[in-house]
Protein backbone atom coordinates (compact mmCIF):
# COMPACT_ATOMS: atom_id res chain seq x y z
CA UNK A 1 0.00 0.00 0.00
CA UNK A 2 1.72 3.50 -1.06
CA UNK A 3 0.65 6.66 1.17
CA UNK A 4 0.72 9.94 -0.23
CA UNK A 5 -0.19 13.16 1.77
CA UNK A 6 -1.69 16.39 0.94
CA UNK A 7 -0.68 19.18 3.61
CA UNK A 8 -1.78 22.49 3.80
CA UNK A 9 -2.94 25.08 6.27
CA UNK A 10 -6.92 24.48 7.09
CA UNK A 11 -9.05 26.55 5.41
CA UNK A 12 -6.74 26.43 2.01
CA UNK A 13 -8.59 23.79 0.18
CA UNK A 14 -7.12 20.30 0.17
CA UNK A 15 -10.45 18.92 0.72
CA UNK A 16 -11.73 20.22 -2.20
CA UNK A 17 -8.13 19.68 -4.32
CA UNK A 18 -8.20 16.18 -2.62
CA UNK A 19 -10.38 14.27 -5.77
CA UNK A 20 -9.13 16.05 -8.12
CA UNK A 21 -5.48 15.06 -6.97
CA UNK A 22 -6.53 11.22 -6.17
CA UNK A 23 -7.93 10.72 -9.98
CA UNK A 24 -4.85 12.06 -11.57
CA UNK A 25 -2.77 10.06 -9.71
CA UNK A 26 -4.90 6.83 -9.55
CA UNK A 27 -5.24 7.04 -5.30
CA UNK A 28 -8.02 5.14 -4.35
CA UNK A 29 -8.68 6.07 -0.57
CA UNK A 30 -8.77 9.44 1.27
CA UNK A 31 -8.53 9.94 4.79
CA UNK A 32 -9.43 13.19 5.51
CA UNK A 33 -11.39 14.66 9.07
CA UNK A 34 -11.67 11.88 10.90
CA UNK A 35 -13.21 9.59 7.80
CA UNK A 36 -12.06 7.28 5.55
CA UNK A 37 -13.55 6.98 1.96
CA UNK A 38 -13.18 4.93 -0.68
CA UNK A 39 -14.16 4.54 -4.10
CA UNK A 40 -16.36 7.82 -3.61
CA UNK A 41 -17.74 6.94 -0.67
CA UNK A 42 -17.42 7.43 3.32
CA UNK A 43 -16.71 3.71 4.19
CA UNK A 44 -15.62 4.38 7.41
CA UNK A 45 -15.26 7.23 10.46
CA UNK A 46 -16.80 10.66 12.08
CA UNK A 47 -16.43 13.86 10.46
CA UNK A 48 -14.68 16.00 12.45
CA UNK A 49 -17.02 18.65 11.04
CA UNK A 50 -19.71 16.82 13.79
CA UNK A 51 -17.62 18.28 16.65
CA UNK A 52 -19.24 20.81 19.08
CA UNK A 53 -15.58 22.65 19.43
CA UNK A 54 -12.44 22.99 16.88
CA UNK A 55 -10.34 21.38 19.79
CA UNK A 56 -13.31 17.91 19.89
CA UNK A 57 -12.21 18.25 15.44
CA UNK A 58 -8.84 18.47 15.57
CA UNK A 59 -9.24 15.20 18.25
CA UNK A 60 -11.18 13.21 15.79
CA UNK A 61 -9.27 13.97 12.86
CA UNK A 62 -6.44 12.64 14.78
CA UNK A 63 -8.25 9.81 15.15
CA UNK A 64 -7.48 9.94 18.82
CA UNK A 65 -10.60 7.70 20.48
CA UNK A 66 -9.75 4.41 20.46
CA UNK A 67 -12.77 2.97 19.18
CA UNK A 68 -13.22 5.35 16.08
CA UNK A 69 -9.14 4.26 15.28
CA UNK A 70 -9.92 0.90 15.41
CA UNK A 71 -12.99 0.88 13.25
CA UNK A 72 -11.51 2.76 10.14
CA UNK A 73 -7.77 0.84 10.65
CA UNK A 74 -10.09 -2.45 10.29
CA UNK A 75 -12.09 -1.00 7.43
CA UNK A 76 -8.85 -0.34 5.70
CA UNK A 77 -7.51 -3.53 5.67
CA UNK A 78 -10.62 -4.80 4.59
CA UNK A 79 -10.60 -2.94 1.86
CA UNK A 80 -7.00 -2.85 1.14
CA UNK A 81 -6.77 -0.23 -1.29
CA UNK A 82 -2.84 0.43 -3.46
CA UNK A 83 -3.28 3.86 -2.07
CA UNK A 84 -4.38 6.34 -0.03
CA UNK A 85 -4.34 9.95 -0.01
CA UNK A 86 -3.63 11.85 3.85
CA UNK A 87 -5.05 15.22 4.51
CA UNK A 88 -3.92 17.24 7.06
CA UNK A 89 -2.18 21.03 8.30
CA UNK A 90 1.22 19.93 8.75
CA UNK A 91 3.94 16.71 8.16
CA UNK A 92 3.19 15.75 12.03
CA UNK A 93 -0.26 15.50 11.85
CA UNK A 94 -0.45 13.40 8.74
CA UNK A 95 2.92 11.42 10.03
CA UNK A 96 0.30 10.94 13.26
CA UNK A 97 -2.63 9.76 11.30
CA UNK A 98 -0.61 7.34 8.96
CA UNK A 99 0.98 5.67 12.71
CA UNK A 100 -2.20 6.27 14.19
CA UNK A 101 -4.17 4.45 11.80
CA UNK A 102 -1.40 1.59 11.44
CA UNK A 103 -0.38 2.41 7.67
CA UNK A 104 2.79 2.49 5.95
CA UNK A 105 5.50 4.97 6.03
CA UNK A 106 4.09 8.27 3.64
CA UNK A 107 6.08 8.08 0.45
CA UNK A 108 5.46 11.36 -0.56
CA UNK A 109 3.99 14.16 0.46
CA UNK A 110 2.24 17.44 -1.92
CA UNK A 111 1.73 20.94 -0.58
CA UNK A 112 -0.90 22.57 -1.11
CA UNK A 113 1.30 25.38 -2.42
CA UNK A 114 2.48 23.72 -5.50
CA UNK A 115 -0.59 22.47 -7.18
CA UNK A 116 -3.00 26.22 -6.07
CA UNK A 117 -2.31 29.31 -7.05
CA UNK A 118 -2.57 32.13 -4.20
CA UNK A 119 -5.66 33.55 -5.26
CA UNK A 120 -7.43 30.29 -5.15
CA UNK A 121 -5.91 29.66 -1.59
CA UNK A 122 -7.37 33.04 -0.32
CA UNK A 123 -10.84 32.65 -2.20
CA UNK A 124 -11.08 29.09 -0.04
CA UNK A 125 -9.88 30.85 3.23
CA UNK A 126 -12.88 33.33 2.45
CA UNK A 127 -15.06 30.42 2.56
CA UNK A 128 -13.83 29.29 5.49
CA UNK A 129 -13.40 32.50 7.61
CA UNK A 130 -16.50 34.73 6.25
CA UNK A 131 -19.18 31.82 5.55
CA UNK A 132 -17.84 28.98 7.76
CA UNK A 133 -18.28 26.51 5.05
CA UNK A 134 -16.65 23.42 5.32
CA UNK A 135 -15.93 20.89 2.42
CA UNK A 136 -15.91 16.77 2.46
CA UNK A 137 -14.77 15.16 -0.56
CA UNK A 138 -18.09 13.08 -1.06
CA UNK A 139 -21.39 13.00 -2.49
CA UNK A 140 -24.41 14.23 -0.32
CA UNK A 141 -26.68 11.64 -0.52
CA UNK A 142 -23.65 9.67 1.59
CA UNK A 143 -23.37 11.92 4.59
CA UNK A 144 -26.63 13.49 4.97
CA UNK A 145 -27.61 11.20 7.47
CA UNK A 146 -24.84 11.69 9.38
CA UNK A 147 -25.36 15.56 9.23
CA UNK A 148 -28.99 16.04 10.53
CA UNK A 149 -29.54 19.25 11.50
CA UNK A 150 -26.34 20.68 9.82
CA UNK A 151 -26.35 22.92 6.58
CA UNK A 152 -25.27 21.18 3.42
CA UNK A 153 -24.80 22.33 0.04
CA UNK A 154 -24.14 19.70 -2.57
CA UNK A 155 -20.83 21.05 -5.19
CA UNK A 156 -20.92 19.57 -8.36
CA UNK A 157 -18.03 19.73 -10.19
CA UNK A 158 -18.97 18.05 -13.59
CA UNK A 159 -15.49 18.42 -15.82
CA UNK A 160 -11.72 18.64 -15.30
CA UNK A 161 -9.47 21.31 -16.43
CA UNK A 162 -9.49 19.69 -19.99
CA UNK A 163 -13.23 20.14 -20.40
CA UNK A 164 -13.35 15.63 -20.12
CA UNK A 165 -13.77 14.05 -17.54
CA UNK A 166 -16.64 13.60 -14.94
CA UNK A 167 -14.90 14.51 -11.07
CA UNK A 168 -17.66 14.17 -9.28
CA UNK A 169 -19.42 15.41 -6.24
CA UNK A 170 -18.36 16.87 -2.67
CA UNK A 171 -20.32 18.75 -0.12
CA UNK A 172 -20.02 21.51 1.85
CA UNK A 173 -21.32 21.77 5.27
CA UNK A 174 -21.45 24.32 7.79
CA UNK A 175 -20.56 22.66 11.16
CA UNK A 176 -21.79 24.17 14.42
CA UNK A 177 -17.96 25.18 15.81
CA UNK A 178 -17.50 27.12 12.33
CA UNK A 179 -20.22 30.07 13.36
CA UNK A 180 -19.67 32.78 16.01
CA UNK A 181 -21.84 31.17 18.92
CA UNK A 182 -25.16 28.41 18.17
CA UNK A 183 -27.85 27.73 16.49
CA UNK A 184 -30.84 26.17 17.98
CA UNK A 185 -34.23 25.17 15.58
CA UNK A 186 -37.10 24.86 18.24
CA UNK A 187 -40.15 22.30 18.35
CA UNK A 188 -42.79 25.12 17.30
CA UNK A 189 -41.22 26.14 13.93
CA UNK A 190 -41.50 22.21 13.37
CA UNK A 191 -44.93 22.38 14.38
CA UNK A 192 -45.45 26.02 12.23
CA UNK A 193 -44.09 24.10 9.07
CA UNK A 194 -46.17 21.01 9.49
CA UNK A 195 -49.06 23.36 10.71
CA UNK A 196 -48.78 25.38 7.37
CA UNK A 197 -48.57 22.35 5.39
CA UNK A 198 -51.93 21.09 6.61
CA UNK A 199 -53.68 23.78 6.21
CA UNK A 200 -52.72 23.10 2.50
CA UNK A 201 -54.04 19.81 2.30
CA UNK A 202 -58.12 19.46 1.36
CA UNK A 203 -58.66 16.84 3.91
CA UNK A 204 -56.98 18.38 6.68
CA UNK A 205 -59.03 20.60 8.82
CA UNK A 206 -56.85 20.94 11.44
CA UNK A 207 -53.24 20.20 13.13
CA UNK A 208 -54.13 19.37 16.77
CA UNK A 209 -50.63 19.07 18.02
CA UNK A 210 -47.11 18.10 17.02
CA UNK A 211 -44.90 16.35 18.75
CA UNK A 212 -40.60 15.74 18.40
CA UNK A 213 -38.44 13.38 19.45
CA UNK A 214 -34.57 14.17 18.55
CA UNK A 215 -31.85 12.01 17.84
CA UNK A 216 -28.45 12.33 16.15
CA UNK A 217 -29.36 11.18 13.14
CA UNK A 218 -32.45 13.01 12.42
CA UNK A 219 -36.39 13.57 14.44
CA UNK A 220 -39.34 11.01 14.58
CA UNK A 221 -42.64 13.57 14.30
CA UNK A 222 -45.61 12.20 15.85
CA UNK A 223 -48.99 14.56 14.50
CA UNK A 224 -52.80 14.65 15.59
CA UNK A 225 -54.90 15.87 13.33
CA UNK A 226 -58.62 16.44 12.36
CA UNK A 227 -59.72 15.65 9.12
CA UNK A 228 -62.69 17.01 7.07
CA UNK A 229 -65.46 13.96 6.76
CA UNK A 230 -66.12 12.62 3.46
CA UNK A 231 -62.25 13.32 2.62
CA UNK A 232 -59.83 9.55 1.79
CA UNK A 233 -58.04 9.61 5.16
CA UNK A 234 -55.25 7.50 3.65
CA UNK A 235 -54.62 9.48 1.14
CA UNK A 236 -54.49 13.16 3.48
CA UNK A 237 -52.39 11.37 6.10
CA UNK A 238 -49.85 10.08 3.37
CA UNK A 239 -49.99 13.47 1.71
CA UNK A 240 -48.96 15.69 4.92
CA UNK A 241 -46.55 13.09 5.58
CA UNK A 242 -44.79 13.80 2.16
CA UNK A 243 -45.32 17.26 1.76
CA UNK A 244 -44.34 18.20 5.46
CA UNK A 245 -41.38 15.71 5.93
CA UNK A 246 -39.73 17.38 2.04
CA UNK A 247 -40.76 20.71 3.79
CA UNK A 248 -38.88 20.08 7.20
CA UNK A 249 -36.14 18.67 5.67
CA UNK A 250 -35.38 21.30 3.12
CA UNK A 251 -35.95 24.12 5.31
CA UNK A 252 -34.48 23.17 8.67
CA UNK A 253 -31.84 20.50 7.21
CA UNK A 254 -33.12 18.01 9.62
CA UNK A 255 -33.50 14.33 8.20
CA UNK A 256 -37.10 12.91 8.99
CA UNK A 257 -36.63 9.64 10.35
CA UNK A 258 -40.67 9.39 10.29
CA UNK A 259 -44.15 10.64 10.94
CA UNK A 260 -47.14 9.42 12.82
CA UNK A 261 -50.24 11.22 11.79
CA UNK A 262 -53.24 10.14 13.84
CA UNK A 263 -56.39 11.08 12.97
CA UNK A 264 -58.45 12.56 16.16
CA UNK A 265 -61.83 13.97 14.75
CA UNK A 266 -63.40 14.45 11.74
CA UNK A 267 -65.53 17.70 10.57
Amino acid sequence: MKIYALVGKSGTGKSFQAMNLCREMKIDGIVDDGLFIYGGVVAAGISAKRQDTKVGAIRTALFTKEEHRSSVAEKIRQESPSSILILGTSDGMVEKIAERLELPPISKTIYIEDITTAKQREFAQKQRNEMGKHLIPAPTFQIKRDFSGYFLDPMRVFRDISGKNMVGERTVVRPTYSYRGQYFISDKVIGDIVGHIGSRIPGIASILRVSTQMASDGIRLRVLVTCRYGASLIDAAKQLQTIASGQIEAMTAFIVKGMDVEIRNLK
